[in-house]
Order: C-alpha cells, then sequence, then structure tokens
C-alpha cells in the first residue's frame, strides 16, 4: 500500500536516510522506533509529501487517504472542540458550522424580516448535513472526544481556551474520527492519563486501516503493534512481532553479530601475524602473496552499533523514621468543589504508593496537601523524623536559571561533585555532546523536566513524590530511572500513566475518588488483579 525504495535523505549535515528500503501493508499496526533524532519525523513527512526523498522513491496507491498527527498541533481557536474535531471529517464540518450559524439566526429578533429566507436556507442545509451522516458524525465526534477524557462543557466550549495538552487530545481526535487508510500517528500517548491511553489503545485495536505509529509507552506499543520498523544510522530494518520481541530480535543479532566479528578479528590477526612473519623468505613467497589476496577479498564484518544507554550510580538515600507522613481529617475544597473531607492516610518507611484515580479526583492535590504546596482548609499533617523530602512536579521547571547552560546549572547545584560524574548524570538524562552546553531557557518542556529530575537524584531525599515523572522520557531513559528507582532505599509517593513503571516500582496502590479513597496492599499488578481493571474509570 505504501512503499519506501532507496530513500535517501540529508538535512543539512545530518544524513538521515541511505538507500533505505520498507513497506506498510492494508490493515498493518507498526511500531517505528529509533533513537532521538534517528529520522522517526522525517520518515512521516516523506510518506505525507511534505517532504521528497533526495534520491529512491515513496509511493503511495491511488486513492489511499492518509491522516498525520504529530506533536505540532497549531492555533485553535474560535470553534467548539467537538467541531474542531468534525473538522476532520471533510465538508461535513462546513455544513455543521452554517447549520449552527442559521439556527442563533432563527432565535435572534433582529432578524424577523429575513425568516423566510432563513428558513428556506435551513432546511436546505440540513438536508444537505443529513445526506452526510452529519448527526452520526456528531456522536461519533463526542464519543471520541468522551473517550479521549473531555467532559461535555469543554466538548463545547471554545477549544481557544484549553491548555497545550489538551488541544493534542483535539488534534488527536480529528484524525481518530476522520479513520482514513492510514493512520501516521506521533507519540500519541502523550499528554494522555491512563483512562484515555487504555481507551485509544482498544480504538486502535479495531482500527481496520494501516497504523504506524511512534510512542515512549512500551506497554501501550506491546498491545497494539505486530511489526515493528528501527531507523538506526540511516537504514530501515523490519521485525515481525511486538516491541517485546524486537528488543529479543536485536538483542539476539546483536550478539550474533558481535561472535562473528570476534572470529574474523581473530582469523584476520593469524593470517596477518603469518604474513608479517613469513614475507622476507623466499621460500614462502607464493603463500604469503595467495594470503595477501586472500585478505584483499575478505567482507570485513561490523562490531554491532551499540546504543549508548548511560546508567547512573545514585546515591543511597539517608534513612527516615518509619513514619514518613501521616494526614488526619483533612478537608480540601477548591470554590464549591470537595476534592478531600476528613481523609486520613499515612506512608510508612520504603513504601512505594502509586496513587489512582480519574481526572480531577484529586490525585496531584494530594501530592501538593503532603508536599506543603497546598494548604489543607482543616486537618493536620505531620512529616516524620528525618525526612528529607524530593517533589518533581511540572511546576518545579520555574527553579531553573534561564541563563545558565545545562552543564553549568548542575555545577552550581553541586560544586563539590567532579566534572565526570555530572557528565554521566546529563547523559543518562538524554544530555550528551554538546547537549550540555544549551542555555536552560531554550530548553523545550521535556528537557526542564529531565533536567530537573537529574538533579533530584544526584543527591536523592528519602522521600520522594513524584507526579507524572515519566512524562518526556523514551523508552531507554524510562527504562534507567526504573532500574534506578528499583534499588531506592526511600519511600515514594508517585502518579504516572505509565503501567510499566507502575508495575515495577509500586507496592501500595491508594485509589481517590469522589466516594472517598481505598488502599490496596501490593502493588499495581496485585491491584489489577483484585480489581479486574487497569483504571478506576473503567468500572462499569
Amino acid at each position: 500500500m505504501i512503499r519506501l525504495e532507496g530513500i535517501c535523505k540529508q538535512n543539512g549535515r545530518q544524513i538521515v536516510f541511505v538507500e533505505a528500503s520498507a513497506a506498510l501493508q492494508r490493515g498493518e499496526k507498526i511500531g517505528l522506533v529509533g533513537p532521538n533524532g534517528a529520522g522517526k519525523t522525517t520518515l512521516f513527512r516523506l510518506i505525507t509529501g511534505e517532504e521528497k526523498p533526495d534520491e529512491g522513491q515513496v509511493s503511495v496507491d491511488r486513492g489511499v487517504t492518509i491522516g498525520y498527527f504529530s506533536q505540532d498541533v497549531g492555533d485553535m481557536a474560535g470553534r467548539s472542540a467537538v467541531a474542531e474535531v468534525m473538522e476532520g471529517a471533510g465538508p461535513v464540518s462546513a455544513v455543521a458550522a452554517e447549520l449552527k450559524a442559521l439556527e442563533a439566526a432563527m432565535a435572534d429578533p433582529d432578524q424577523a424580516d429575513a425568516m423566510d429566507e432563513i428558513i428556506l436556507r435551513y432546511g436546505e442545509v440540513q438536508s444537505r448535513f443529513e445526506e452526510l451522516d452529519g448527526y452520526a458524525l456528531d456522536g461519533r465526534a463526542r464519543e471520541v472526544l468522551a473517550g479521549l477524557g473531555f467532559s461535555q462543557e469543554m466538548m463545547d466550549g471554545d477549544v481557544g481556551a484549553l491548555s497545550g495538552g489538551w488541544k493534542m487530545r483535539v488534534a488527536l481526535g480529528r484524525i481518530l474520527l476522520m479513520r482514513p487508510d492510514a493512520m501516521l500517528l506521533d507519540e500519541p500517548s502523550n499528554h494522555l492519563d491512563i483512562e484515555s491511553l487504555i481507551w485509544l489503545e482498544g480504538f486502535l485495536k479495531a482500527y481496520e486501516g494501516t497504523l504506524v505509529m511512534t510512542s515512549h509507552d512500551r506497554e501501550f506499543m506491546n498491545r497494539i503493534v505486530g511489526k515493528i520498523i528501527e531507523i538506526d544510522a540511516g537504514s530501515l530494518t523490519t521485525y515481525s512481532g511486538d516491541y517485546a520481541f524486537y528488543e529479543q530480535q536485536r538483542a539476539l543479532a546483536e550478539k550474533q553479530q558481535q561472535a562473528q566479528f570476534e572470529r574474523q578479528q581473530a582469523m584476520l590477526a593469524k593470517e596477518i601475524a603469518f604474513i608479517e612473519r613469513f614475507k622476507a623468505r623466499a621460500s614462502h613467497a607464493a603463500q604469503v602473496q595467495s594470503r595477501v589476496k586472500k585478505l584483499d577479498k575478505i567482507d570485513r564484518v561490523e562490531p554491532p552499533r551499540r546504543r549508548e544507554t548511560v546508567m547512573f550510580e545514585f546515591r543511597p538515600a539517608p534513612r527516615s523514621g518509619d513514619d514518613v507522613v501521616s494526614l488526619k481529617g483533612v478537608n480540601k475544597r477548591y470554590g464549591s468543589r470537595t476534592i478531600y473531607e476528613g481523609l486520613d492516610f499515612q506512608v510508612r518507611r520504603k513504601e512505594r504508593w502509586c496513587v489512582m484515580g480519574v481526572n480531577g479526583a484529586g490525585k496531584s492535590t494530594l501530592l501538593k496537601l503532603v508536599t506543603g504546596t497546598t494548604e489543607p482548609d482543616a486537618g493536620a499533617i505531620r512529616i516524620g523524623a528525618n525526612v528529607k523530602l524530593g517533589y518533581f512536579a511540572q511546576h518545579a521547571m520555574e527553579l531553573l536559571d534561564g541563563e545558565q547552560t545545562v552543564f553549568e546549572w548542575l555545577e552550581s547545584s553541586f560544586p563539590q561533585a567532579g566534572q565526570g560524574s555530572l557528565r554521566a548524570l546529563a547523559g543518562c538524562f538524554g544530555f550528551s555532546g554538546d547537549d550540555v552546553e544549551k542555555r536552560c531557557r531554550v530548553l523545550s518542556g521535556g528537557e526542564k523536566a529531565r533536567l530537573v529530575m537529574a538533579h533530584m537524584l544526584y543527591d536523592p531525599p528519602n522521600f520522594l513524590v513524584l507526579d507524572e515523572p515519566t512524562n518526556h522520557l523514551d523508552i531507554a531513559t524510562k527504562q534507567m530511572l526504573i532500574e534506578a528507582l528499583r534499588d531506592y532505599e526511600g519511600t515514594m509517593l508517585f502518579v504516572s500513566h505509565d503501567r510499566h513503571f507502575l508495575a515495577a516500582l509500586s507496592n501500595r496502590v491508594l485509589e481517590v475518588s469522589p466516594e472517598g479513597i481505598h488502599a490496596y496492599g501490593g502493588g499495581y499488578t496485585e491491584y489489577v488483579a483484585k480489581t479486574g481493571q487497569e483504571a478506576p474509570g473503567l468500572r462499569g
């Protein structure tokens, strides 16, 4: 259906593809993987025709429709979220807009003189709307938006009033409603809570077209894709299977290539040693010449290209008292909305609580109460003896000095640390080479989040409170963080929508809801087994 044949592409000095080829068949669900900057977005843009290859060919079968969701959603304002999503469905959106304008005109007493014309036009437009299945489309648009976590009020409100993350969901909803023959989704799992993520998973599984997507969520990827295309060093390599299978196959291929490389190196060393030993002897001249010719003809095996994932030895956290934090009779309201009433909750040393709950249930509020960022309206919150608290949330990025470089900021925070140690720390969180010389003010939101996380873990507190710590982390960095926190001796209270992270690190679950809170012994995996659901908002 879509074929890339012998693609070569260079962006400035960077060579992105060298004679790369791949085929996307009808109905396939493909995960696109590769290190940051490998060319995943460039590949999407080649398929959509936004960019052209320098050499080679991209061919798309006649009549195939393509929907592309990227992180750059552009400006949105002046329309409701529903109208914005319906825009993706083509001409019906213009008809819907006219219908709405005519309905407003019919209710306007100032236009009474033109009412006959308005009513006549309304009838014509309504017929056209019905022909285009507009009423069903409105329902489908609302269904998609509800799946992505929108309330009715948000659906009908001006999309311009929404935050960047919610606008991303609107842009994603537009592609989903369009149901093209091929969907290209660049990080669709970003900015989604766990309920929306699971809904999207079900939607994409049921989608019958071709799907190509990138995602930093391995669980999400594993449940949807049946094929992986890897971009690495300019080439495209196809693996049949999910992400877990790809990881196994890639490791196996690397191992085999390393063994082949070592065997060839041993053979070459032996041949070179023979040539060096006998090259001056006339009696061995023929043999020496024969071996020299043999070496010239050998295809050299390259050692495997290993992806650098820096592992960092984080220092052990100091020991706290057994009672880390206790909340007694805590009340918290925002305006007329009660978030907590009479909340009792205690965290003890070495417990790792993950907090679950639908949007607006009070997950982040609980973390703010515990860290003292928000004061309770009533009740008491007591932090235990020798507790050194570290809080990671989106507002933590405000701590960065915009004029300092990444390295300068780390160095000023830890003046006693060695340069090598700080560079290794920066490398763990994706700041390698010249990246450490970037000024903090030019960093993206994701880079700022990674830098703040690195800073917090370099001299770790014994009580970590983390609000969505895995946002903006790629799969390799996320895994590094999981490995570091597995060995962490302190206590944790965290919110995350990443099920791999939840399962790997939690040993307690606190479910918060408007009806109250419920504590579960055992981690996220046990929670899923006990409740039969992966998130509280999915209960029927």
